[in-house]
């Protein structure tokens, strides 16, 4: 299991916006390289991270080999509700990781 590191507001104002940060240790092998031995070592990368804040989807990404090892993403949303927002990363070889957070409004 990856390691995710995941930065909100504990509590906001109902209608404020809000920033959230995620990151997420993850090698993000391209597929591109070539191994010690001369063969590509295999691509294994996040290809997607989805945020839902209540069961609606409020961020998607795809993310592609030219992404960056260890994932970092910022985005911001509307605090309607107290709540909470899920985040799943979704990858290669089956790779799949899904974090949740919860936030007071009001």
């Amino acid at each position: 299991m990856a390691r995710a590191l995941i930065n909100l507001p504990k509590t906001a104002k109902a209608g404020a916006v809000i920033e959230i940060k995620t990151l997420i240790s993850h090698p993000m092998e391209t597929g591109y390289r070539p191994g010690q031995d001369g063969r590509l070592i295999p691509r294994n990368i996040i290809t997607e991270f989805v945020c839902s804040y209540d069961g609606e989807e409020v961020f998607r990404a795809e993310l592609s080999p030219a992404s960056a090892a260890n994932p970092y993403l910022t985005f911001t949303t509307v605090a309607t509700k107290t709540g909470t927002l899920r985040f799943t990363w979704t990858g290669d070889n089956g790779f799949s990781q899904t974090e949740e957070v919860g936030i007071t409004v009001g």
